[in-house]
């Protein structure tokens, strides 16, 4: 009996070891989590106290790529006249570009329109008699086709223009002059602009005597565009030409790309 007793005593006492260990890990668990929780209670309280700057950066770049667009416009007694006549200076205006060193990828057509033209045409009177309204006449079909060109020596631009139009294009637009790659000018205003509000926000810190803690908000605008530009070419006459044309002279300027930026900072 006494050894029964000696053994139920040695179960009683392990059962209540394993129980408080259990209980033990759980309270650390329990512990753990709670000391987790604490490292992000008034993380997603708004910040009483904030100051907002702003900063313009700007850097000045000459344009290295000139775009310019011309279309070619035919009229014919069918469609297919039309399209003959239209294709005949659509493919002496492209033989022109290639021969240039153009590159494919930098011609391409941006519209394309087919349809009849029609006329109105009052009636006649005849022995007194007027008759109300008129009449509507189909007069032929217009063929129109509008050709966007990249061109990337920014020096040709004017020779091209000429070229062009020796050849009987008589509506060209342009030339728009852009930076093809504004990616690292546009990073480099950005720090620039980043600069000037931090430089702002230090020196208003100081003056209100609270230090700057770190930043809430970022906002960011700008763009690309010219800023010095002499001579654009909108329109370079009506019809092909009889002789050679001078090649116009064709100033490419600088092109301002910009940033804004506003930051909001909390202080303390």
């Amino acid at each position: 009996m006494e050894e029964q007793s000696l053994l139920h005593d040695k179960n009683v006492k392990r059962g209540a070891a394993g129980v408080l260990g259990i209980l033990t890990v759980f309270l650390v668990v329990l512990t753990a989590n709670a000391v987790q929780e604490f490292r992000f209670i008034g993380s997603d309280v708004p910040p009483m106290s904030t100051i907002t700057v702003s900063g313009e950066g700007e850097v000045f770049a000459v344009p290295d790529i000139a775009t310019i667009s011309f279309t070619i416009r035919e009229e014919g007694e069918d469609p297919a006249r039309a399209q003959e006549l239209a294709s005949e200076k659509i493919n002496a205006a492209l033989d022109y570009l290639e021969d240039q060193g153009l590159e494919e990828k930098d011609i391409k057509t941006t519209n394309y329109n087919a349809y009849p033209r029609y006329e109105y045409r009052e009636i006649v009177c005849e022995a007194g008699l007027c008759p109300s309204g008129g009449e509507r006449v189909l007069v032929g079909y217009e063929i129109n086709q509008t050709i966007s060109v990249k061109v990337r020596d920014t020096d040709e631009v004017g020779g091209i223009l000429a070229g062009l139009t020796e050849r009987g294009v008589g509506n060209i637009s342009g030339p728009s002059f852009e930076i093809d790659d504004t990616e690292t000018l546009e990073r480099d205003a950005r720090k620039r602009a980043i600069d000037e509000a931090e430089e702002q926000a230090r020196e208003l810190a100081r003056d209100l005597g609270v230090r700057l803690v770190r930043v809430i908000s970022f906002n960011e605008s700008g763009g690309n565009r010219a800023f010095f530009f002499d001579a654009a070419v909108e329109s370079f006459g009506v019809g092909g030409a009889d002789k050679a044309v001078p090649a116009p002279n064709v100033p490419t300027g600088e092109n301002r790309i910009v940033s804004n930026v506003s930051i909001t900072y909390e202080i303390r």
